[in-house]
């Protein structure tokens, strides 16, 4: 508005967003996208009502749906006044009691049914404070009362070298409690595919509500890989498994597909070992609850003469998503090919304490995706396997979930 002056690094900002639309090359970052399908939502004529910690400006200082003049103290939201909107727009940063703002919003999500409420941990660990509300009114309400939530929860999720309390909105639990389609769970890698799952949630409101869990991005709040083409937001819709798209031209000679969800798909994407391997194709997996079984048929149907299935996590082997793909992809497959694990090992702490260490076991996670495909490597393994066991005075077990997290050597323990 007139005579309103926010922060210069913000005007910045939304100059910036501003030249990404009229750019024929432009790409929108995550944040953006989120912007865009509020407004489109609010255009649909869905109300949206956005709380949490700090859910004004956003935790990584990516959001600014509220913008101050540092001289007047006055406060202005776009997204309230916008010229197409047919419906309101609240944002209210919460207090830090978890258990206390999610229970509300829980509540204001069944008396609203058309509604859509999200509310956002400062980080997704804090959910855990919260965990009440989720196991007892979440995900079982529908079973119990027959009462239809449907609020999202956003928790910033991924291992980026912050400590255990800092990297992980436990997605493991998410997933032990799902069961009939009483939840979606979501962990997307790009701004497209977040733009079109908030436009899906809203319209599924009145025809087919469900609380939606999504695990939310950090490191890829501004990362080039993770934004989208302004084209990507203007058509499709939201794809709840992403096929490899280097692959296309050689499906014959893909010998290892490589499932994995949410931010170490950025990293696999960016290693320098991805462009000179030509026998390992990955695919993400964008939706993980209720299990994507069609979406992910067709995607191992398109390799031909595959010879394994590796789901990769960065979170422990009994944290993140193994437990609940692994019986599934065996059960898919028909045990036409293997299924391996590659991911850290078994822990009580969700995440090193350390960043050095942090950086040896992402760089080892990294390396185990690319490593030379079965035919390769098969006999070599069997042989180095034996020689180990017999070493350690045990038996030697060839492709099992131990010897593809290959445990950090003694005395290099993460927390």
């Amino acid at each position: 508005p007139d005579g309103f002056a926010p922060s210069p690094k913000l005007a910045r900002q939304w100059d910036r967003r501003r030249g990404i639309l009229d750019a024929p090359n432009g790409k929108v970052d995550w944040a953006h996208a989120e912007s865009l399908a509020f407004a489109a939502i609010l255009s649909d004529g869905t109300p949206i009502r956005l709380t949490g910690q700090d859910a004004e400006r956003g935790t990584f200082s990516q959001r600014h749906v509220v913008l101050h003049d540092g001289t007047s103290g006055a406060s202005h939201t776009p997204l309230q006044v916008l010229p197409q909107a047919t419906a309101s727009f609240a944002v209210h940063n919460s207090p830090l009691s978890e258990a206390a703002a999610l229970g509300f919003e829980y509540g204001y999500s069944v008396h609203a049914p058309g509604v859509l409420i999200l509310w956002e941990a400062q980080f997704g660990d804090f959910a855990n404070g919260a965990q009440v509300i989720i196991d007892q009114f979440i995900v079982a309400a529908r079973a119990k009362w027959r009462q239809i939530p449907s609020l999202v929860l956003l928790l910033p999720h991924g291992y980026e070298g912050q400590g255990p309390e800092h990297s992980s909105a436990r997605l493991e639990r998410f997933l032990q409690l799902s069961a009939r389609d009483n939840i979606r769970v979501a962990n997307v890698t790009t701004a497209a595919q977040y733009f079109h799952l908030l436009r899906r949630q809203a319209a599924l409101l009145t025809i087919d509500p469900r609380p939606l869990i999504l695990m939310t991005p950090k490191s890829l709040l501004r990362h080039p890989l993770a934004a989208s083409p302004l084209a990507d937001l203007t058509s499709g819709t939201f794809q709840p498994v992403l096929d490899d798209p280097r692959a296309v031209e050689r499906r014959d000679a893909i010998r290892r597909l490589v499932l994995c969800s949410g931010k170490v798909a950025v990293d696999l994407e960016g290693a320098e070992t991805r462009a000179v391997t030509e026998e390992v194709a990955i695919a993400r997996v964008e939706q993980i609850a209720p299990f994507q079984k069609s979406a992910l048929r067709e995607v191992i149907e398109h390799y031909p003469n595959l010879q394994e299935l590796v789901w990769l996590q960065e979170e422990p082997q009994n944290m993140g998503a193994w437990f609940y793909m692994e019986p599934r992809l065996r059960e898919l497959t028909g045990g036409d090919q293997p299924v391996r694990y590659v991911g850290r090992p078994e822990r009580a702490s969700p995440a090193e304490g350390s960043a050095d260490l942090h950086a040896e076991e992402q760089a080892r996670i990294i390396a185990a995706a690319f490593a030379a495909p079965p035919s390769r490597s098969a006999k070599r393994d069997s042989r180095n396997g034996a020689a180990n066991g017999k070493a350690n005075g045990k038996s030697a077990t060839s492709g099992t979930a131990a010897a593809a997290t290959t445990t950090p050597k003694r005395g290099k323990q993460p927390a």
